[in-house]
């Protein structure tokens, strides 16, 4: 199951022109030459998203490279699996919509105390098609049921995954994904950078499995192009302390995945 390479997105190569940014750029401009996970403050609250991401978009996402860095003496289970989406796009749908920042516990105060609205991502919209975009195939049930967000904390997110072994919800594994820590960048008015580190709990089976994501994305708007917006992206697998490696790797990733991606306005809107 290739869960590192569609939930690269569930926040989320070449891009045009040099990134011109700090830490986060840098640590993308230095792939796949990463030594150590990036020091980034927790994650509060949504990630926000420069206005130009408002809307539902068409998007692809095409695997470009992908190095397992500590390889032949460590490497993950899927890493030679995902060689099959080598250069072979994925479409999907993805929305980011305009909300007003929660700052007041939920309180129903006037629109005129809450600010500016903000845009975040459809968490659960993107996370769904994403999934499916990936792990479904013709004529067949779609292992993936529902991708639900915590509506106390929108940085947990739940992936239920069909057992086949069962027809219901009460045979479904559980993904879930909470993002820990985040970092962003604004290098300009048309180029947005962030990094997300989340962890990974695999429900459902006999053993618990937990393992580290980061996700590190450089968004640029191209506003009288097509695609609109492209992005370079690099999600990082780390091992966790139950891993027999895990001393052995450190704080270094076994498994990197790079993407590009575009963005084009769906049909009928710009």
């Amino acid at each position: 199951m290739a869960v590192a390479l569609w939930l690269a997105l569930w926040a989320g190569l070449g891009i045009h022109g040099a990134v011109q940014a700090g830490p986060l750029g840098d640590r993308l401009a230095q792939f796949p030459d990463w030594q150590s996970k990036p020091l980034l403050p927790s994650a509060r609250g949504d990630l926000v998203y420069p206005d130009w991401f408002e809307g539902t978009w068409d998007v692809t996402t095409t695997l470009v490279d992908l190095v397992a860095p500590l390889a032949p003496e460590i490497t993950t289970p899927g890493f030679e699996g995902n060689r099959q989406y080598l250069n072979q796009p994925v479409l999907f749908q993805a929305r980011f919509v305009a909300t007003l920042p929660n700052r007041f516990g939920g309180l129903p105060l006037p629109p005129s105390l809450l600010g500016k609205p903000q845009v975040v991502a459809d968490r659960a919209f993107n996370g769904l098609n994403l999934a499916r975009a990936y792990l479904d195939k013709p004529d067949q049930k779609s292992p993936v049921l529902a991708v639900k967000v915590d509506p106390k904390n929108p940085n947990r997110q739940i992936t239920l995954l069909r057992d086949e072994s069962e027809d219901s919800l009460l045979g479904a594994k559980e993904l879930v994904s909470t993002v820990v820590a985040r970092g962003v960048e604004t290098p300009s008015p048309s180029e947005f950078i962030t990094t997300e580190v989340f962890q990974q709990e695999f429900l459902g089976s006999p053993q618990i499995y937990f393992n580290t994501v980061e996700t590190s994305t450089a968004y640029q708007l191209h506003p009288d192009e097509l695609p609109r917006i492209t992005a370079d992206q690099v999600t990082a697998i780390y091992l966790s302390p139950q891993d027999p490696d895990y001393f052995a790797a450190g704080d270094r990733p076994v498994a990197l995945y790079r993407y590009r991606l575009e963005f084009n306005p769906e049909p009928g809107i710009d």
